[in-house]
């Protein structure tokens, strides 16, 4: 079978080999070892690879195209100028391909969703790895891509794969998940929730991802007496902002900034923690947040996409809103019943454990 990719995710080339962001590339190396030969369609920049890319295992052909980009008018302009070459290249691939697979949303994936109507009859999965909530604030080009991938008429042959269980779904969506860790990973992990409670941020150091909400719920906990610490594991265009702010804050002995870190690395934080914070804007299925579960780390996240489906409304984790000062209140009152936080970490981790990479190789194999 020649399986063919049509993704929005950027790559760069060494050696001979194609990089892209660690979890992209696990999950497609899953799905590429049960077919016999793979073309990918992706925007490719010429930089060497950074701590958070890694090669597929198995090197796909590779057709390069132009990212696009409509944020400012010259880049609109430009955007325009690329895009016939692009549907091309995507026709092309359609054309060789037996199964294609989108990654979805994205802009050259719009571009694929469009395509995919000319070819009722070739077998399709689209990942759709944003939130699939009908009734979240989204671009139009994220509802545009969901309108057409959910339409029987113009998408045949085509299975959609979302995170979380959402109502009047056609019936080409499909629940699905991810997953980080294998089935030799689980342990049933016990803490105990006395003394000083770790706490772990695990993303990017943007706007989206609001780390220093974080923080600020961290200060608020010790300036209340309650014995904490926060560390921080990833990067990003907050860095500088970041350390600033814990440099000159009173509690900055018990908050670091800690850079990112390789898998095996995070999980020896996530068995070391007591709780996760993810106070993010945006999610599809936050692997973060899964992970720690995995291992009895308790999620304080916002409800945002899958998030509240996951913690199953609030008894496998901390639900908070997008409030800094009504968060504070819920997370400190929830911190005074360690009973329930035993019983909150042990429904997370079983619930986690369930979603292996074992599990994921099953059911992947079903679409193929």
């Amino acid at each position: 079978m020649k399986f063919g990719i049509i993704t929005y995710i950027q790559h760069t080339e060494f050696e001979d080999q194609y990089y892209s962001y660690s979890p992209y590339i696990r999950e497609m190396d899953l799905w590429m070892q049960h077919v016999g030969e793979t073309i990918v369609l992706a925007p490719k920049t010429n930089r060497y690879p950074d701590r958070s890319e890694i090669p597929y295992k198995c090197q796909p052909d590779f057709i390069k195209v132009k990212p696009l980009n409509f944020n400012t008018f010259m880049n609109a302009i430009i955007s325009f100028i690329r895009l016939p070459l692009i549907i091309v290249n995507i026709w092309e691939v359609f054309n060789q391909s037996d199964h294609i697979h989108l990654r979805c949303p994205g802009n050259i994936s719009l571009l694929g969703c469009i395509v995919q109507i000319l070819f009722p009859k070739k077998a399709k999965t689209v990942k759709y790895a944003g939130n699939w909530d009908p009734d979240s604030k989204q671009p139009w080009t994220y509802k545009l891509q969901k309108k057409i991938l959910s339409n029987r008429l113009l998408s045949r042959n085509l299975k959609v794969l979302v995170y979380g269980k959402w109502k009047n779904q056609t019936a080409n969506v499909i629940p699905f998940f991810t997953a980080s860790f294998s089935e030799k990973d689980r342990k049933r992990v016990s803490k105990e929730f006395s003394g000083t409670l770790n706490f772990i941020f695990v993303g990017t150091l943007s706007e989206g991802k609001q780390p220093l909400f974080a923080i600020q719920l961290i200060e608020y906990l010790l300036d209340k007496g309650i014995e904490a610490n926060l560390k921080l594991y990833g990067t990003g265009i907050l860095k500088e902002e970041l350390h600033n702010y814990i440099a000159n804050s009173k509690f900055s002995g018990a908050i670091n900034l800690k850079g990112f870190i390789d898998k095996n690395e995070l999980k020896s934080e996530y068995l070391k923690s007591h709780f996760l914070i993810l106070p993010s804007k945006s999610e599809g299925w936050p692997k973060a947040v899964a992970e720690a579960m995995f291992f009895g780390c308790i999620p304080i996240a916002t409800s945002i996409s899958c998030v509240s489906w996951m913690l199953d409304h609030g008894k496998r984790g901390i639900l908070i809103p997008d409030n800094i000062d009504s968060a504070r209140k819920i997370v400190y009152e929830k911190l005074r019943n360690a009973t329930k936080l035993n019983d909150m970490a042990n429904l997370a981790q079983e619930w986690s454990q369930k979603y292996t990479l074992e599990r994921f190789d099953r059911e992947i194999t079903k679409f193929l």
